[in-house]
This record gives structure tokens, C-alpha cells and sequence, in this order.
């Protein structure tokens, strides 16, 4: 599961700076190896220290020496395997099991499927696209149930809306 992007080197021992995609900045700091990549090309590396440092985290990884690696891994995704993640508690989701999922009004409309989620600071939206796009506030009062093993989220939201 995607964590965060290395964003720049930080200083000249090797440390990168990376923009963590996480709730709290500083979850990175659970995992002591990231997969780093993009695409098709990922490879495990170790984090020999890491911090939070402001809304980032900084990290050395071993075999990171200076300055010049740090800034060939610019860019790359820091991902974590899915089993070493906590799992998710009650009503509460990891937002790639969201993905893909089929979204159905409470009437029995099926209104498209999630193709991405962003955040507004006061609540999480749903883009969804069928025959147009919609977007669908992830709030109590919208969002009736999610089922991830029916692959539905029944929502009480007009069509029309």
C-alpha cells in the first residue's frame, strides 16, 4: 500500500525528505523497510533512522550514502506490504479498499464506481463515475453501509444530485 513519495533529498549524508500519504505524518515511522518505485519497478529498502521533521518525515535508508543517491530515489512512491499494516477498525476504511467498488443508492440506483478520493479538511469525498462523474461526501449521513465483500456501497444520494 502506497504510504507517501519522496519528495527531495534532505541535507548531504543521504537523507530524503518524503510527503507522507498517511492520517498522521509520522505512521511512517512504524515500518522498518519501505518498497520504493513506481510501476512495475519496486525494490525493498531498509530505513536505518527516520523522523518526523514538520509535516514530512526525513529518512535515512541504508545503502543511501549522499547526497547524489538521495536525489536519484526523487519522486519514487514508499509503499508498505498490505499484510503489515493494522487492521482497519470498525466503520472505518483503508481508502484502496474503497477503489473500485460499486456505488448503489439506497433506491437501488447503481450510480458508478469510486475512481478516486480526495480530502476537503472537513470530510473525505468519493469520486465516482458512471454515466457522469459525482462526487459523494464519506459521511454518516450519506454513506449507509459499505460491504467489502459484496464490492457495494450503498449511499443514500439522488441521482440528480
Amino acid at each position: 500500500m502506497i504510504l507517501g513519495r519522496i519528495a527531495a533529498p534532505y541535507g548531504v549524508k543521504g537523507w530524503v525528505r518524503v510527503v507522507p500519504f498517511t492520517a498522521a505524518t509520522g505512521n511512517l515511522l512504524r515500518y522498518r523497510s519501505w518498497w520504493m518505485g513506481h510501476g512495475e519497478r519496486w525494490e525493498e529498502r531498509q530505513v536505518a533512522q527516520a523522523r518526523v521533521h514538520g509535516a514530512a518525515v526525513v529518512a535515512q535508508l541504508l545503502g543511501c550514502e549522499d547526497r547524489d543517491a538521495a536525489k536519484a530515489l526523487r519522486g519514487k512512491e514508499v509503499a508498505v506490504p498490505r499484510a503489515a499494516l493494522p487492521a482497519a477498525k470498525e466503520n472505518e476504511f483503508y481508502w484502496a479498499d474503497l477503489f473500485g467498488l460499486k456505488v448503489v443508492s439506497v433506491v437501488g440506483l447503481e450510480l458508478g464506481v469510486v475512481v478516486r478520493i480526495f480530502e476537503t479538511g472537513a470530510n473525505d469525498v468519493l469520486v465516482v463515475r458512471g454515466e457522469r462523474e459525482r462526487l459523494i461526501p464519506f459521511v454518516a449521513a450519506v454513506i449507509q453501509k459499505v460491504d467489502l465483500a459484496s464490492g457495494i456501497i450503498r449511499v443514500d444520494w439522488g441521482a440528480d444530485y
